[in-house]
């Protein structure tokens, strides 16, 4: 087995975010670090990242978190600032976010120790959807809810086409929800800066065919038979 895919078996990472552990120089086979790319793996080496060793493991889990503001969606924060996992240090086994939500946003994080599933969840070809709620400041208007759906300039490239609907308005400020599918860092803000905007809040309520619902902030839930179902048909 490739030792990127034997490292999303064993719950550490997505196949490609396994490929920049590797990349690093993060990973060791039998006591050698190991920095190319498809590097066969067999039954009985000892495979270590950052110093310790994983296996494959049998029981996969899949979890629903609601991540206030405030929390790193990382496993390690150089700033010492409180991460998503830090919740989880008590947690039987070994999780990891799929995917992000930056510092100040909240709302649908899921976590397991699934590696295919992750890397299917966010694989551009998938184009699995991501709906926020978002409370942008002052007035938008209809054209300008277009231009976000038709696509603005974010880092040097437009963005692919999304949705936005405007759902309420105040003098102050406008509620919308914002629909992509791409993973661009911070991308929902930067959509809303190029339309002279800012987003005052953020919280992602729909992952795929995940949905948030009532569940409380800060608090986590395994997902449902159901919808298991649903994501392993992605």
């Amino acid at each position: 087995m490739r030792l990127q895919k034997y490292l999303a078996s064993c719950g550490v990472a997505s196949r490609r975010a396994s490929e920049k552990l590797i990349a690093d120089g993060r990973v060791s086979v039998d006591g050698v670090v190991i920095t190319e790319m498809g590097t066969q793996v067999e039954e009985g080496q000892r495979v270590c990242v950052d110093g310790k060793q994983v296996q494959p493991e049998a029981q996969k889990h899949y979890l629903m978190y609601h991540k206030p503001a405030g929390e790193v969606t990382t496993a390690h924060d150089p700033e010492g600032r409180t991460t998503v996992l830090d919740r989880f240090k008590d947690y039987p086994v070994r999780l990891y976010p799929v995917g992000r939500l930056d510092y100040d946003s909240e709302g649908l994080l899921l976590l397991t120790n699934d590696g295919d599933l992750t890397e299917r969840m966010l694989h551009p070809s998938r184009e699995v959807e991501k709906v926020y709620l978002a409370r942008v400041s002052n007035v938008v208007t209809p054209q300008e809810a277009r231009r976000l759906e038709r696509g603005v300039m974010v880092d040097g490239r437009m963005t692919s086409h999304a949705k936005a609907k405007i759902l309420s308005q105040q003098n102050l400020f406008t509620d919308m929800l914002i629909t992509i599918h791409e993973g661009r860092n911070r991308q929902v803000r930067k959509m809303v800066e190029q339309i002279g905007h800012e987003v005052v809040l953020l919280r992602r309520i729909r992952f795929g065919p995940l949905k948030l619902g009532d569940l409380p902030r800060g608090m986590w839930r395994p997902l449902t038979a159901e919808e298991l179902e649903q994501i392993h048909q992605l």
